[in-house]
């Protein structure tokens, strides 16, 4: 039993009290105004931070001490004057301690925030760009990369962590790809330093970074989000969704035939002579497994010459759906949990050798289709040769399971994201935002024509600078390419991207000519960050040269042909391979269409079909994989989807 004594209380209240003001007894930073920081150039800067109440703060800066006093709160803020670009230069912050801030840059300071496409950092993208990795050393480009956090209940002032680095080859490997090559691409052309925040998360919906305020205009958003600041309902959805994971793998586990102690299938020199044969890469379900989940063994002999170097092997297999684990000659060599990674895995000198090794691979489908990604890169190679692994692989069937339903992701629920990963930044002054985001909202496309917008909205009238610069990604070619008029989300969502130019300084990159049918996160971000960043040259930098992708600008509905005019034009249109203009519908009702003829006449586009006189639609690459669409600038970009309607 406890007592309670004076003494006690009196001990207790006191180290509260010494607590509670010990929090504010020295300055405190945001972390974003930390050494190696880069500020904008050119405007007023709030430089910002904590102490104790009524404390004096001073900031001694080129000579120059800027004074505040903190509120009751704690809380100071200073004005900073306009500064030009370059540095270094140092802060040095004084109260009742001292700070000093070191490597201090004037640049300029976009936000790069998304889903996993602009998250996708360049160790994804180590075997694409090698000699820019290698080359990349550079102080002038830094990024400060912000923790995936979440918080529905408040806006946060501060991040938990953070720290600006600087483009070399080792911390090259956490930058965006996308971002890091529109940061390249202002340095070289304009030579001043350029900071990245990186704030992005995959598969994060447009909602999860609006604030609760602007939530309101969305009922079914703004009610989700009330319902996840209940921590007990969070901890119970992670709870089930975490049991039930785990009693499915535990029974999947138990279960497979394959993975059975002292009898497991990766053994070298196990008999898979009774096993089927399987031509891969392919989905099981269309060679024999249909409607399976569970667990599929894979095995493949290969033979090496004796002049085969053991030295410097990889081992590539693609993309799998979903996780797989591999195995040569017995023995374990790399694992992958979820399908969009690509499988690199490092093959040790030791394990293979002249004449028969075997490869094998336990291939894990939680649910819809299991198995190989079509074209992608199925091989074996030390750097010298290389072994082609398409083809023939035996298979069998471990265990068959139903399917798993998959976690809650409560961290893409609306709101959070903008509290814990944008909030902390409003004081922080940049030159605009770059958005690759809008895969997740693909499956109800129609509210991304509000919900999107109102997300720039939002963000502009938030960080209180006007309409700054709000550059974005239109949605790649992805998934199997279609013959005939088809409704696409995809497209869809595109034509919401589309009528977001509407808003002032907006700015879209058109990427349909680059993304890959069969892997929602392509490999070309060079290109990606290159568009962008010719966005920034005109909208940001007032660059009358910058290229920008035409876009439809008005659209003549006559007797038996449609004649379309566009923006953004400099030395015109072409047909990209100089073959008749493709991809181009048009509709007599608004509902059906039909493929169409096209032809260029000057800059216009003339688009007709016998069989409808009085056309009242026409699209353009409408389909979620527009792969043949060949309407181009003739400085090379492609033109954006769309869909007219007549008035």
């Amino acid at each position: 039993m406890k007592y309670f004594t004076w003494r006690s209380f009196y001990l207790s209240t006191l180290f509260l009290f010494v607590g509670s003001s010990s929090l504010f007894a020295q300055i405190k930073l945001p972390k974003l105004i930390s050494n190696g920081a880069i500020f904008q150039r050119d405007t007023e800067l709030k430089i910002w931070g904590w102490a104790s109440p009524q404390e004096k703060i001073e900031l001694t800066f080129k000579g120059d001490i800027f004074t505040a006093t903190t509120n009751s709160q704690g809380e100071w803020e200073l004005i900073l004057p306009p500064q030009k670009a370059g540095g270094p230069h140092q802060f040095i912050f004084k109260g009742s301690n001292e700070i000093t801030l070191s490597n201090i840059l004037f640049g300029e300071v976009w936000v790069c925030s998304g889903q996993s496409n602009m998250e996708l950092t360049m160790n994804r993208l180590r075997d694409t760009y090698p000699e820019v990795i290698a080359n990349s050393k550079n102080s002038q480009i830094r990024q400060f990369l912000v923790a995936d956090k979440y918080d529905f209940k408040e806006a946060h002032s501060d991040f938990d962590s953070g720290e600006w680095k600087e483009a070399n080859p080792e911390s090259l490997m956490n930058f965006s790809g996308v971002a890091y090559f529109f940061a390249k691409d202002i340095y070289e052309k304009y030579d001043v330093p350029v900071g990245l925040i990186n704030s992005a998360l995959g598969g994060s919906p447009v909602e999860a970074w609006m604030s609760e305020d602007a939530l309101r205009e969305f009922p079914k958003a703004y009610e989700e989000m009330q319902r996840y600041k209940n921590d007990d309902l969070i901890a119970s959805t992670e709870e089930k969704d975490q049991s039930r994971q785990k009693a499915w793998y535990q029974k999947l586990n138990t279960e497979d035939q394959g993975f059975q102690t002292g009898k497991e299938w990766f053994q070298k020199n196990l008999d898979d002579s009774p096993w089927k044969t399987m031509k891969l890469p392919n989905f099981w379900d269309e060679l024999g497994l249909k409607n399976t989940n569970g667990v599929v063994w894979f095995r493949k002999h290969i033979n090496l010459p004796k002049k085969w170097s053991a030295e410097n092997n990889k081992l590539w297999l693609g993309r799998m759906v979903d996780q797989d684990h591999v195995y040569v000659n017995g023995h374990f060599v790399g694992t992958t949990g979820y399908q969009y990674p690509p499988r690199k895995y490092k093959v040790p000198d030791s394990l293979l050798n002249e004449g028969d090794n075997v490869i094998t691979v336990r291939l894990i489908s939680e649910s819809g289709k299991g198995g190989f990604i079509k074209d992608k890169p199925y091989f074996l190679t030390n750097g010298k040769d290389t072994l082609d692994l398409k083809g023939d692989w035996k298979y069998r069937l471990g265990t068959k399971m139903e399917p798993l339903q998959g976690p809650t992701f409560i961290r893409w629920k609306p709101g959070g994201l903008y509290n814990k990963m944008i909030a902390p930044l409003l004081n922080y002054k940049i030159k605009g935002a770059i958005w690759y985001q809008g895969e997740s909202n693909t499956n109800d496309p129609n509210s991304y024509f509000k919900t999107f917008p109102a997300l720039i909205k939002n963000w502009r009238a938030k960080w209180d600078m006007g309409d700054f610069p709000f550059l974005f990604v239109q949605l790649a070619n992805f998934m199997e390419e279609t013959h005939e008029p088809v409704e696409s989300d995809w497209a869809q969502l595109r034509q919401a991207q589309l009528q977001t130019l509407d808003l002032p300084n907006t700015g879209m990159a058109v990427i349909t000519d680059i993304g890959e049918w069969n892997d929602i996160h392509p490999l070309n971000k060079r290109d990606v960050g290159k568009r962008l960043a010719q966005l920034s040259f005109g909208l940001a930098y007032k660059d009358e040269n910058a290229l920008t992708s035409p876009v439809p600008k008005n659209a003549d509905f006559l007797t038996n042909r449609v004649e379309i005019e566009f923006n953004y034009l400099k030395e015109g249109l072409m047909s990209k391979n100089e073959k008749p203009l493709q991809t181009f519908e048009v509709s007599g009702d608004g509902k059906t269409f039909q493929m169409a003829q096209a032809r260029l006449e000057g800059d216009k586009v003339i688009v007709h079909q016998k069989g409808i006189k009085n056309p009242v639609a026409v699209r353009y690459a409408w389909s979620n994989n527009p792969a043949k669409a060949n309407l181009f600038s003739k400085e090379g970009l492609p033109v954006s989807p769309f869909e007219l309607k007549k008035d």
